[in-house]
């Protein structure tokens, strides 16, 4: 499994991860401040008002997963002797995901594309959970289209070397009450992925084969201080910073 701990996704991951059991034989975990262009290009698309929004969902959950001991992924790996890789060096990525023998990668709210070569790797290729209803809301903030638009739910895809591409296996529409902020459907639909995900798993054990891909709809970037204003969706709303300090993320050594 590979992943980027943050408020978002760390307590799904976390019950993902303990619900596989010995089939889990690798974590591979992005940190969310290696890539400072990446955020400097989020912030000039979405304003400053942006970085509230970025710091309670990947700074908060690191600083409170330092200063206190909760149950995590990385405590999981440890203690169950699952080798564990920061996703930095490409070539370091793939000789891990080749020496665990996984026959399948999930990608559990990853921040980057993995390429060609490294989707080939496992024999049944890679699958990643998505909070969208795709082809609809691809792109790093999918939460906040979709409560937007009125159409929240979470998608199962196999991966392609594109952004949110290839072959939809599930999905499922998520309703969410009125005045959900992005931030809290996030954390909603990374959860209601679970069911879903080891139904797909279930079927790829069977042998079925890969989806075809869907017609592939436009990227949909962080959202302008305006495009904000006229959605009158709330990026972080009251106890999302109780809950990113709580998320159950960080730890790595």
């Amino acid at each position: 499994m590979f992943t980027l701990e943050g408020a978002a996704s760390a307590e799904a991951t976390l019950r993902f991860a303990e619900s596989l059991g010995p089939r889990l034989v690798l974590v591979g975990h992005s940190s969310p401040f290696r890539a400072t262009s990446a955020t400097w290009r989020a912030l000039r698309r979405g304003g400053l008002g942006l970085l509230p929004y970025l710091m309670v969902n990947h700074a908060l959950p690191m600083l409170g997963g330092a200063l206190r001991r909760p149950p995590r992924l990385s405590a999981l790996c440890a203690a169950r002797g699952i080798p564990a890789l920061r996703l930095d060096a490409p070539a370091a990525m793939r000789a891990a995901l080749r020496a665990s023998g996984a026959e399948l990668l999930v990608c559990y709210h990853l921040d980057r594309i993995l390429d060609a070569e490294t989707l080939a790797l496992p024999p049944r290729g890679a699958i990643n959970v998505h909070p969208s209803l795709l082809p609809r809301h691809r792109g790093p903030i999918p939460a906040f289209h979709g409560l937007a638009e009125g159409a929240t739910g979470v998608s199962i895809h196999q991966m392609a070397p594109r952004i949110d591409a290839g072959g939809v296996w599930a999905q499922r529409a998520v309703p969410l009450p009125p005045g959900t902020s992005a931030s809290a459907a996030a954390r909603a639909l990374h959860l209601a992925a679970l069911p879903l995900l080891e139904e797909v798993l279930a079927r790829i054990a069977a042998g079925e084969a890969p989806p075809a891909p869907p017609q592939t709809l436009p990227y949909r970037g962080w959202p302008s201080p305006t495009a904000r204003r006229v959605a009158g969706v709330k990026l972080l709303g009251k106890g999302d910073a109780a809950a990113a300090w709580r998320a159950p993320a960080g730890g790595w050594r």
